[in-house]
């Protein structure tokens, strides 16, 4: 980085500072953890002297294993990509307008998320409904292991509350689909043909009064073999959203790569992999009680607002922990 010329190529830049982070997210936390394991020592040598430094040892080791059992949580981010910046996209599903409501809940609890994590957000693409909320979005997540601490979040998502639409106050219940996709690097190789993909310009949607609504800068791509379908409208240039619309669709190829291997490895094990669209992961209550229940880890809250505020950590770690029983499940299973 401190080469001449080393910000020549700016996306270049970012992509080594974007590295840099993600190795001292580690490599801090993990030198910092055997400094204190070294002052911990020299601690326990001194209190044979001194009874009265007792407390300090226990406040040091509480401390200490606080900080190692982080870095074993950080450990399980191995996968190919989980160092990577993630494409988070969501999708209102069944609910009418509620659900519609409810995709945009959930988009502020990421953004909120990512913001109390220092990382950084791009809203890549929006589709506001009519009536309220959003038909849909994505935004990029920029930050050390975003990838890897997002992916579990791919799948259904269901709200069930009194319903602030229904004049009746009848209880509704509603569904949003979370897509997450890592954002690969131009490095990367990820074959697509021209010929495999159709291209669709078409106007922005949103509120109007600049140049939005106006022009055809919106780009839309269909990769026929696969069905996948991506759309970027966030930028005046059509260029720009061009550029960025290819960059979801590598993504969201890379990923679908990453659960077939994944469906391969749940078969060989005669295990079914519980990812994608088709899975009803989490369900958040408003009606008759305040809990949030994630299906698969068994995990939960009670706090709903503070949820909805981007305190998710929890559930991110408890399906990280999750996904290691179901492989050592799977290897037993093998043996």
């Amino acid at each position: 980085m401190a080469q001449p010329g080393f910000w020549d190529n700016p996306d270049r830049a970012q992509e080594t500072v974007g590295q840099l982070k993600s190795l001292r997210s580690v490599v801090v936390p993990l030198k910092k953890a055997i400094d204190s394991a070294d002052d911990l020592d020299g601690l326990l040598q001194m209190v044979d002297e001194d009874s009265d430094l007792e407390s300090d040892v226990r406040g040091e080791l509480d401390r200490l294993e606080q900080a190692v059992g982080e870095l074993e949580l950080q450990a399980l981010l191995n996968g190919p990509h989980d160092g990577a910046g993630a494409l988070l996209s969501i999708n209102a599903r069944d609910g009418g307008t509620d659900a519609h409501d409810w995709a945009e809940m959930l988009l502020r609890m990421y953004s909120m998320w990512a913001q109390k994590n220092d990382y950084s957000i791009e809203l890549l693409d929006r589709s506001d409904n009519e009536v309220a909320g959003i038909n849909s979005a994505t935004i990029a997540v920029r930050g050390p292991m975003a990838y890897g601490y997002l992916k579990g979040e791919t799948g259904i998502h269901r709200l069930v509350r009194i319903s602030p639409f229904n004049a009746e106050g009848k209880r509704q219940t509603s569904f949003a689909a979370v897509d997450v996709a890592p954002e690969i690097s131009d490095t990367v190789e990820i074959e697509i043909r021209d010929e495999d993909v159709r291209e669709d310009t078409f106007r922005a949607s949103g509120a109007g009064g600049q140049h939005v609504n106006k022009t055809s800068s919106a780009i839309r791509l269909t990769h026929m073999p696969s069905g996948i379908v991506v759309q970027c409208q966030n930028d005046r240039s059509q260029h720009k959203n061009r550029s960025q619309a290819y960059k979801m669709l590598r993504a969201r190829l890379a990923r679908l790569e990453e659960e077939k291997r994944e469906a391969e490895q749940a078969q060989k094990y005669q295990s079914q992999a519980r990812t994608g669209f088709g899975a009803q992961i989490r369900s958040y209550f408003l009606h008759p009680d305040q809990r949030i229940k994630d299906a698969r880890t068994g995990y939960g809250e009670t706090n709903f607002h503070s949820i909805m505020d981007g305190d998710i950590q929890g559930f991110l770690d408890a399906v990280l922990r999750w996904r290691v029983g179901q492989d050592a499940s799977r290897s037993s299973t093998s043996a």
